[in-house]
């Protein structure tokens, strides 16, 4: 039995959607070992972010002298974000399956993995929005600041529960995909 456990549709309306689609119910011993299994897509995903903070650097500029940017420095992004997703929710134990090493640049997610992240590329972008974006999105960052101190602490009320029953309490998991949807959407803008 799959239950969705990202709560109501997380597209409507915004252009980064994020989902996932994994039974709520974990083999209790997956806690306990998830995060050395991820220490390969740890090191990987290191690795992307270095790449993605190049390319950032690089998208930054581009807006600013073009008003749009590249194809695939939008890919790169997307790419990173989708696998950083993946991961987080694998190294969170909210789903058995092993994420693949795969790195789809579309902005539409293939939907070959149980954690969906997609993103829908702006028509254009304004060149001198990009000075202040950072500070509109100033207050997101304060108030995620504590939501991920939430997170924290229902990951850990969270590791014991599926310890104990072998399943995630629905509220919890929804509520981490739900910081984690928010801090992607404001990363993305």
């Amino acid at each position: 039995m799959t239950a969705p456990s990202a709560g109501p549709s997380a597209g409507a309306g915004f252009p980064l959607d994020l989902n996932l689609d994994a039974p709520d119910k974990i083999a209790r011993w997956r806690p306990l070992v998830h995060w050395l299994l991820a220490i390969p897509h740890l090191i990987v995903l290191y690795a992307l972010g270095i790449v993605e903070g190049v390319v950032w650097i690089l998208a930054f500029f581009a807006i600013l002298f073009t008003g749009n940017m590249p194809e695939s420095f939008f890919g790169i992004i997307v790419m990173v974000h989708r696998y950083q997703w993946r991961v987080a929710s694998y190294v969170l134990f909210m789903r058995e399956q092993y994420p693949g090493f795969e790195f789809p640049t579309a902005g539409t997610d293939p939907a070959t993995d149980p954690a969906h992240l997609s993103v829908e590329p702006a028509p254009k972008l304004s060149r001198g929005l990009i000075f202040v974006k950072w500070l509109l999105a100033f207050p997101h960052y304060i108030v995620l600041l504590f939501l991920f101190i939430g997170v924290y602490v229902v990951g850990i009320i969270g590791f014991f529960a599926v310890l104990i029953t072998g399943k995630w309490p629905e509220g919890m998991r929804n509520y981490i995909v739900g910081v984690i949807r928010w801090a992607n959407r404001v990363s993305i803008y």
